[in-house]
């Protein structure tokens, strides 16, 4: 299986800290048979939301690695519980129909400083106002993902954080008019990202560098 790991680590955490966190994370997916696959270094970025410590900042270490050890994930887990630099983490499983090499091929996001972009990049019609382009969706109830070919992506906001309003509340299907399958991979997208701190779960309001 390929996976995504996310980790967020304290802001105050110096560039050694950050060495050993990324050795300590290739340590725990080759001791059981995986493989680092790509590492990325977002940076700093301001928290959407503090954490209960009152933090608004972390600085973000992304992976992707292949594992079909079971355990990779529990050891990966049980060593970020024991490790002080780190105050938030995720592991996303990804589509098992996707080659390795297509994952790590077709990666980006716009937090990255190696490989910025969007998921929109590539959207069916080529270049738009997303803005624009997902208010007339909502107004004709037509489904605004399958239209572009494209999946909401938890580490690009600008492919949900149109279905969160004002008051952080994921608007349901029946107004913004995307499909049943569309609505629960959204959901999905946006409660991965609020794990991690992109996304607030207050406001509608984004991390950013």
């Amino acid at each position: 299986m390929i996976y995504e790991l996310a980790v967020v680590v304290r802001p105050t955490s110096g560039d050694d800290a950050l060495a050993a966190l990324k050795t300590l994370v290739s340590e725990a997916i080759t001791e059981k048979g995986g493989e680092v696959l790509l590492t990325d270094d977002w940076g700093m970025l301001h928290l959407a939301q503090p954490t209960s410590k009152g933090l608004g900042q972390g600085k973000f270490l992304f992976f992707i690695y292949k594992s079909d050890n079971a355990e990779t994930n529990t050891e990966l887990a049980r060593r970020f519980r024991i490790t002080e630099d780190v105050i938030k983490s995720i592991i996303v499983k990804v589509n098992k129909k996707i080659t390795a090499e297509d994952v790590v091929k077709n990666y980006k996001t716009p937090f990255s400083k190696s490989t910025p972009g969007s998921v929109l990049d590539a959207a069916e019609g080529g270049s738009f106002d997303a803005e624009k382009d997902q208010k007339r969706f909502v107004r004709t109830k037509a489904c605004w993902f399958t239209a572009k070919k494209i999946t909401a992506d938890w580490k690009d906001p600008a492919t949900y954080m149109w279905l969160v309003n004002d008051f952080g509340k994921i608007s349901p299907a029946r107004i913004t008019g995307i499909t049943r399958q569309h609505q629960k991979r959204a959901t999905l997208a946006i409660k991965r990202a609020r794990q991690v701190g992109i996304v607030s779960c207050l406001a509608k309001d984004v991390a950013y560098a």
